[in-house]
């Protein structure tokens, strides 16, 4: 078994959750100088990052999803690097290229790797959806694996390593479906919608006006793999980890599924759901100030994990069915063994 945190904390673990802790407030101050409003994104946005994870941001534009970005790389310390994605946009615009290098003096050739942005700790991934599939492919290995292969040789990122993507919906002009390995690697897919009246009053006179809010660093690269690992060491009670399970399976289309799954659903999530499932709900426990995963965590985190792996079939969209309406039939549905939903 895993190391887990005990009752008896070790001196590392004892100092990352204080630091985890205090640094929390800390970032939402930092982050309410410039972002308003959105606190159910900004909480799912934190958990993915102290989990590790990829997160895709989706909404229409003008809903300061790069903004968002943006002020949570500044916050966290950490280098920086944005990719605008146009249908133009070639792999090698985002992992790099070699080239031939000509020494003047001796006039030896060889082969020079030149880095591309993915080289960095946080890439944003702007409007993902507007660039083919084959350009958002070139993700995949840096995504899992932590690495690009250019070339037959491996470069390995610098740690930690994020991807936050933003897309606009897929109803928009110009945009191209991501494909569902691509979707997978995305921990969460976070969707924002628009403020309300008096938040977009407020965010109005600000971005109105000549005075600008600057915000500090809270974190640093070291602290969040610390975190990361925390995260991977919260205590997981068996019937937990078993009703996150229950819950993936039953979104797959089969004998054993809902009626209204095999109905709706072409394609279920798979296994990264369930590990999406409790890395979230671990980290989402943490934040609470909890040593321990609820059935309420899993629940919590639910829709922001699955709603991107739960593709709809022609007779959803015919009964007017998305994602969305069927992960909260699942949930409602596969009920918890216990009422734990803190």
């Amino acid at each position: 078994m895993g190391e887990t945190i005990q009752e008896r904390e070790t001196p590392f673990e004892a100092e990352a959750i204080g630091k985890l802790r205090d640094g929390r407030a800390r970032m939402m101050e930092q982050i309410r100088k410039v972002i308003v409003g959105q606190d159910e994104v900004i909480e799912s946005l934190l958990i993915v990052l102290f989990s590790g994870g990829h997160c895709l941001l989706t909404g229409a534009p003008g809903l300061a999803k790069t903004l968002l970005v943006r002020t949570i790389a500044k916050i966290l310390d950490l280098d920086f690097k944005r990719v605008q994605f146009t249908p133009d946009l070639m792999p090698s615009d985002i992992t790099g290229t070699e080239i031939i290098d000509e020494d003047r003096v001796g006039g030896h050739r060889e082969l020079r790797f030149i880095s591309g942005p993915v080289f960095t700790h946080i890439l944003l991934a702007d409007e993902i959806n507007r660039t083919p599939p084959k350009t958002q492919a070139a993700l995949l290995e840096a995504m899992e694996e932590k690495q690009v292969t250019i070339g037959g040789n491996l470069h390995a990122l610098e740690q930690p390593f994020y991807v936050l993507a933003t897309q606009n919906p897929i109803e928009l002009e110009g945009t191209y479906p991501l494909p569902e390995a691509q979707l997978d690697r995305f921990m969460m897919n976070i969707w924002i919608d628009y403020l309300t009246e008096d938040e977009e009053l407020d965010v109005a006179t600000r971005t109105t006006s000549i005075e600008a809010e600057e915000v500090e660093p809270v974190f640093s690269g070291a602290d969040m793999l610390d975190f990361a690992r925390l995260v991977k060491m919260v205590p997981l009670a068996e019937p937990v980890a078993r009703y996150a399970v229950q819950l993936v399976q039953a979104s797959r289309p089969g004998d054993t599924a809902p009626d209204f799954v095999s109905s709706w659903v072409s394609w279920g999530a798979g296994t990264r759901g369930v590990q999406g499932l409790l890395l979230g709900a671990k980290a989402r426990a943490l934040l609470k100030g909890r040593y321990h995963v609820s059935f309420g965590d899993v629940q919590a985190v639910a829709p922001n994990v699955l709603r991107h792996r739960i593709l709809t079939n022609f007779r959803a969209e015919a009964d007017r069915v998305n994602a969305e309406d069927v992960i909260n039939r699942l949930l409602e549905t596969i009920q918890p063994p216990e009422a734990d939903l803190v």
